[in-house]
């Protein structure tokens, strides 16, 4: 299937400090691709890949689980090691999540991370029963879109494939283990207001990471999709501020060097 317009995967060739952006369940590239623009115009090297099934239509996905959205991400984080000194992860949602493994089992690999809105639990009591009802039902509504901005549109799925969500069900419970192993300085931005993750997924990955630098913002006028909304130019530049902080160097090389 031909991908999306707009949900393409994102590269920059930038400096010696690359970020790599994961997005989220059922979204695409195109909810982080503003983002991902502004890091490297500020000339770091940046990898925003498509994960597998996503992008073209949802169907697509039910033939995919959390191996292979987190293989892609792996592969890119390896890749950018290759190419820069220092590397931070980042995502949104489950993004969050898939940022979070990285630095779990990357150890030093990973400089830093930021998360958005991250998701740590499927909630509901539909929860309990996708082992059987992913057999009955191919699909429930969709989640995409959770804006608070007037204009503002994601690009995902109007469906959420139910083999699909049950893999991610799986997935978080693996994360949630691995949590303590997360070590590095931590950025967590989150909207109080947000139909999608409730602010109790933010608290467990705080109660449970390593991290000792930590750092929490509120994202007062956005909704689950953060990235799109009234807040993003906060995230995009408390990210920016933090790549900075842990990794002064990048600074120095200029912003030519992205071009």
């Amino acid at each position: 299937m031909p991908v999306l317009p707009g949900a393409e995967p994102y590269r920059h060739e930038g400096g010696e400090v690359g970020v790599l952006l994961c997005h989220g369940f059922t979204g695409s590239p195109q909810s982080l691709r503003p983002w991902a623009q502004y890091l490297a115009e500020h000339g770091l090297t940046v990898s925003l890949p498509l994960l597998p099934g996503h992008g073209t239509r949802w169907e697509d996905m039910q033939v995919t689980g959390w191996p292979d959205w987190y293989a892609e991400v792996d592969r890119e984080l390896r890749a950018l090691r290759e190419r820069c000194t220092r590397v931070f992860v980042a995502g949104l949602s489950m993004g969050g999540a898939l940022a979070l493994r990285l630095a779990a089992r990357h150890g030093d690999a990973v400089e830093g991370v930021v998360v958005v809105n991250p998701a740590n639990k499927v909630h509901g009591l539909a929860a309990h029963a996708l082992p059987v009802v992913r057999h009955l039902v191919p699909a429930t509504k969709g989640i995409a879109s959770d804006i608070a901005k007037p204009d503002s549109t994601e690009l995902g799925y109007d469906k959420v494939p139910l083999h699909a969500a049950h893999s991610l069900r799986n997935f978080f419970r693996l994360v949630d283990g691995e949590l303590p192993q997360v070590t590095q300085p931590l950025l967590v931005l989150r909207s109080p207001q947000d139909h999608v993750v409730p602010p109790a997924d933010s608290a467990r990955i705080l109660s449970r990471v390593s991290s000792t630098d930590v750092t929490e913002i509120l994202l007062e006028q956005s909704y689950h999709v953060a990235t799109l909304d009234h807040d993003a130019d906060r995230i995009f530049a408390e990210s920016l501020a933090f790549i900075g902080r842990l990794a002064p160097s990048f600074g120095k090389e200029g912003t030519a060097a992205g071009g």
